[in-house]
Parts: C-alpha cells; structure tokens; sequence
C-alpha cells in the first residue's frame, strides 16, 4: 500500500489524501479481521490505530455491531513527559514506520505526529461504549461497560503491563533419573549430570543477568527445586507450573503406551495440542493454568523460570508468537538457559548451552525413540 513511511504530514486532518489512505487501510484491516472471525473461528481482534476522534469510533462501532461482533476500545492517555519520549525512543522509532531512519530524526517526526493527532482527538466518554482508559501506562485505569468473562480478563491483562524492560530466563529441569529411563511424568530425582547442571546454573545465570535483581520460580516437583537450590535469588514455587500430567500414562515409556494404549498414541500425534490423556492433561489445558503467570511475566520485571519441556514450551511459544499447533513439537533442549527479551515488535532469543551432557526427550512424530530432532 501507498505511504509505507509517511512522515507526520500524512496524519494531517487536512491531508484528504493522507485521510483517504488510512481509511482505505482501517477498511481492508476490519474486512481482514471480519474474514478472520467468520473463516478462522476467530475469538479476539485487535484493530491497532489511532481512533481518536468519536466519528471514528462511532464508524468503527457501527460497522462491528452490525456483524454481531462486541467492539471493547482502549485508550491510552499519557500526560507524563518522560514517560512519552521513553516511548518514543524505545517503540516508535524501532517501529516498521521509522526503519532505516536515524532515530533522533524519527523521534523529531513522531512528535510533529502526535500534535496532528492533537488537534482533533477527543477522549473516549461515551457512556455507551465499552472501553478501558489507561492513564500514564498504569497509574489509573477506568473501565465502562465490562460485561464479559473475555472483556473482564483483558482489563485484568491491560492492569498488568509495563514499559519497562526486562529479560525472562528459561531452563528446564536438570537431566532426572526418568529422563534417564525414557518415563513421562513422575516426581523423580535428579541425575548425576542433572546435578552438575545445578551446580554450573549459577554461574550461567550471573553471566547472564549481571548484577541485576532476579527472582527465581521452580514448579512444585523435586527436579525443579533440586535444579535451582543453589541460585542465590528469591526463589518461589508455582503449582501451575508443574508438568503436563500423563493420567494414566505417568510413569510410562512411549514404547509402553504405543503397547498398551495404540489409539491414544495415534491421536496425541494427530493432534498433540489437543489430546488429553486419560485421567490427565492436554496442551491446551497447560496454557489455560499457565494464564496467572503469564500474567504475572507481563507485570514483573526480570524473572527466572525452572520447569518442564510441555510448560516451557507453552512460555516460549506465547513470546515468540509460535502457533499452537507447532508448539508441542518443538525441541527444548536439557542444561540449556534461555534469554528471551520482550521488545515492542518482537522477542530476542539467546540460547547458552552449559555443555554438560544430558539425554534428548524430544520425540518425533510416530517415534517411540527420544533423540536430537532433525535439523
């Protein structure tokens, strides 16, 4: 589409074509999302744009009313300085708008930008909207209309964010003893090399997160707590991050259930995300637990989690935006930290591998043989 990096010009009122631009592009954006919900079973949409002024809304609440669709508006309102040119330094001028640009320059071009929008925004105080308005990111928020458990928990998730910016570290469990033995499930010990990966997991972590503070959350199964006993941080411990329960098939080998239970071994690899296990959990269950601490992930700072390969892989995969269908699949190697830092756009990755040898459980489709995935 035309204007891929408009400059402020563009968001002049009393730019007709600049106007005409990004109407045509809130109408191919509502008509995507419109197709999302009617072909794709589509839950929430986020229309991402300024609608700043109560015709906009008024257009944009019409247009969703009359396909059965219950528009919630949020507004941002900032008045803090500071906290408006952090803003601009850390999102916008790293934002597709601003790419390739020097970033003084763009900082300079976003607050001409933002005087456009000044002179016609008007704040939301329609009584009969549904909205929520965030004041200096999370100092206030005021709610109206919250009718719904879906609208009720993305007020709950707004409360929540920050602009800070922080680094979550992930680690599985040392190599246990049921690693060892191929087991699913289990409360078993570490291993001795599990053991040793808990003795180096310190050093890692200082490498890693320097002198800033941390603190460390294991699940309630001995593995975690055994693999992170020696970090020198505030340390808790979360049910919700205990491992995927196997049901009937905790204490199994794959080769076990592949014997004993054929067509459930079959359908978990149909569709592993959605098969639950007899008497057990399925992925979905996992991310459905996992809701309070991601929660918490979006309103703390620099956390440490030690948990399992199924809950670990459900973390990841909600940061690095990895679809559902992928995410039980993927490799989350033994005696390996990982640094994710969450950005406005995106989520860097950094893997630091502590060399101490441990097993591979990752699984191929139709496999009852744990080895290293294909690369």
């Amino acid at each position: 589409m035309e204007a891929a990096q408009p400059s402020a010009l563009f968001f002049d009122a009393h730019n007709e074509e600049g106007a005409r631009l990004r109407r045509q592009a809130a109408i191919r954006a509502i008509e995507d999302m419109l197709k999302w919900f009617s072909e794709e079973d589509g839950v929430v949409g986020i229309l991402d744009a300024t609608n700043s002024t109560k015709q906009r809304r008024q257009w944009i609440q019409d247009l969703l009313v009359k396909q059965g669709i219950e528009p919630m508006f949020v507004e941002s309102w900032c008045d803090d300085q500071e906290l408006i040119m952090h803003n601009i330094m850390d999102v916008k001028t790293c934002s597709p708008d601003y790419t390739g640009q020097d970033p003084d320059e763009a900082a300079k071009d976003f607050m001409e930008r933002i005087k456009k929008y000044e002179e016609v925004y008007e704040t939301i105080n329609d009584e009969s909207l549904t909205y929520a308005k965030i004041i200096n990111v999370n100092s206030q928020v005021i709610i109206n209309r919250i009718q719904s458990y879906v609208q009720s928990r993305i007020v709950y998730y707004l409360m929540n964010l920050h602009i800070k910016r922080r680094c979550i570290y992930l680690s599985r469990h040392g190599e246990s003893e049921f690693n060892l033995t191929g087991q699913l499930g289990g409360d078993s010990n570490l291993s001795p090399r599990g053991d040793l990966y808990a003795h180096k997991l310190p050093q890692l972590v200082k490498e890693a997160v320097g002198d800033q503070p941390l603190t460390v959350w294991t699940s309630t199964l001995k593995r975690t707590q055994q693999t992170a006993r020696f970090l020198p941080y505030r340390q808790m411990q979360w049910k919700a991050l205990d491992e995927l329960d196997a049901g009937v098939c905790d204490g199994m080998t794959y080769e076990e259930i592949k014997q004993e239970y054929p067509e459930d071994f079959e359908a978990r690899d149909a569709n592993k995300f959605e098969y639950r296990y007899r008497g057990g959990e399925s992925y979905r269950d996992v991310v459905a637990r996992l809701e309070p601490i991601i929660m918490e992930l979006e309103r703390q700072e620099n956390i440490m989690i030690v948990t399992h390969q199924a809950v670990l892989r459900c973390i990841y995969a909600y940061f690095m935006n990895v679809p559902q269908d992928r995410s039980p699949w993927m490799d989350v190697p033994l005696h390996t930290l990982i640094r994710l830092e969450p950005r406005p756009y995106s989520t860097l990755e950094t893997r630091v591998p502590a060399n101490i040898p441990a097993v591979s459980t990752y699984r191929e489709k139709g496999s009852t043989v744990l080895a290293a995935p294909t690369k």
